[in-house]
């Protein structure tokens, strides 16, 4: 036994040092698809919906079947008065019964059962497909968003480097003659103000982090992996297939579901009827019986009972249709000004990535050349260098919202999105 912890322990060291070593060089990070697949696994909202499409199954098992049948037990014709009362087997009327007794619904109202458990079904199928959907979008805004202050972070490292040279650039401007002592200063302050950016840009990221949690667990703490996405965005395909998106897919089911209803309240005003069979049995003297029995039920005060109901199940429909007109207009409404907004955004993302950034990377280029040759001042350094950071980080938020436009869009559509 010791021989074999022996053996044990040196692997057990091999593998954390292999673990160790994975994690230093960022083997472990998050992609935007391993994230959204992560979040499906364990979400508890998937696993109810789940149960909700399995309850929905079993509801629709029996939802045709005919009512259990009654066992039926009696005692018939027992005298209670005269001189044979209390006694069983003294008149010929007199007999104990055992039979069965069963409902027969009509085939309208059944079949009517039948297609509003089956709506039911697919509603709840409908709904946990939505769901799942939710959950990819929600999983991948999170990412976006948590990626967007990771790049913004990683850009500070170049940001300080740079600010070292420019530190440099200042002594070795004063050991040749030129320039003010009070320049030394101003590196060092915009080293602390790249600080408390910097700080502040921690405190969105762990924020970001808290919001990823939620949905992948634990690997919200991994390192991102992947860029930006940027699905693509069609216009006429998105406006001609906007009946796709899932507030919208869901009316199809619920609208199926209260025709069902409204249905199974007609076939109200259609007579059930119901049969019974029964052994009755009597004295050896006068000999056993059987009976047959049937029952119609007569819904003749329907203006008080069926016909209330059928009208509350058509104004259900009517109000269902309504609102599905209401969130059609509204879907319509966002979509096109997510559209509107994407353009706007893409549009901003490549004049800044092809125009306003390199123009002010060229801006503290050249006042840094007139600095060193004595032609301007040191604030006039800092300001194009300002310009710069904000530029870059402006960037990164155009492509930040740019990208969770285009996602909102890419889950609107029920096929695509899953």
């Amino acid at each position: 036994m010791k021989f074999q912890y022996a053996c044990l322990h040196p692997l057990v060291w091999a593998l954390a040092t292999v673990l160790s070593g994975l994690v230093s060089h960022g083997a472990y990070a998050l992609s935007l698809t391993e994230a959204m697949r992560e979040a499906e696994r364990d979400a508890p909202s998937l696993a109810a919906q789940a149960a909700q499409v399995d309850a929905a199954r079993n509801d629709a098992i029996p939802a045709g079947e005919l009512p259990d049948p009654k066992l039926l037990l009696g005692l018939q014709n027992y005298p209670i008065n005269g001189p044979d009362r209390g006694e069983l087997n003294a008149m010929p009327m007199t007999s104990t019964k055992i039979g069965v007794m069963q409902q027969m619904l009509n085939a309208d109202k059944r079949k009517a059962r039948v297609d509003r458990a089956q709506a039911g079904v697919e509603r709840a199928k409908i709904e946990e497909q939505i769901e799942r959907l939710n959950v990819r979008r929600e999983t991948a805004l999170a990412w976006i968003s948590t990626l967007a202050v990771e790049r913004k972070i990683a850009l500070f490292k170049t940001l300080y480097n740079e600010n070292r040279l420019l530190s440099k650039a200042v002594q070795a401007r004063l050991a040749g003659g030129n320039g003010q002592t009070a320049d030394t200063i101003a590196p060092q302050m915009e080293a602390a103000l790249l600080e408390e950016q910097e700080d502040q840009l921690r405190q969105d990221l762990a924020l970001q982090r808290a919001a990823l949690r939620r949905w992948v667990g634990v690997r919200a703490n991994e390192k991102l992996t992947g860029q930006m996405p940027n699905w693509p965005v069609d216009s006429q395909y998105y406006k001609h297939n906007l009946e796709r998106h899932p507030e919208l897919a869901a009316f199809a089911s619920i609208t199926s579901e209260a025709q069902a209803q409204l249905r199974e309240a007609k076939a109200e005003k259609k007579s059930d009827w119901s049969w019974e069979v029964a052994y009755q049995n009597r004295d050896q003297d006068f000999g056993d019986m059987v009976s047959l029995q049937l029952s119609i039920d007569l819904p003749i005060f329907s203006g008080s009972r069926q016909d209330p109901k059928i009208a509350a199940r058509s104004s259900r429909l009517n109000q269902i249709e309504a609102e599905q007109e209401a969130q059609l207009r509204l879907h319509t409404q966002q979509l096109e000004d997510d559209l509107a907004t994407y353009q706007r955004l893409d549009r901003a993302f490549k004049r800044s990535q092809t125009t306003l950034v390199p123009l002010a990377r060229d801006k503290v280029k050249l006042s840094m050349a007139d600095y060193r040759a004595a032609r301007n001042q040191l604030s006039v350094v800092i300001s194009a260098r300002q310009e710069l950071i904000e530029a870059q980080l402006k960037q990164i938020d155009i492509e930040q919202q740019r990208a969770l436009t285009s996602a909102r869009l890419y889950f609107t559509d029920m096929e695509a999105g899953l």
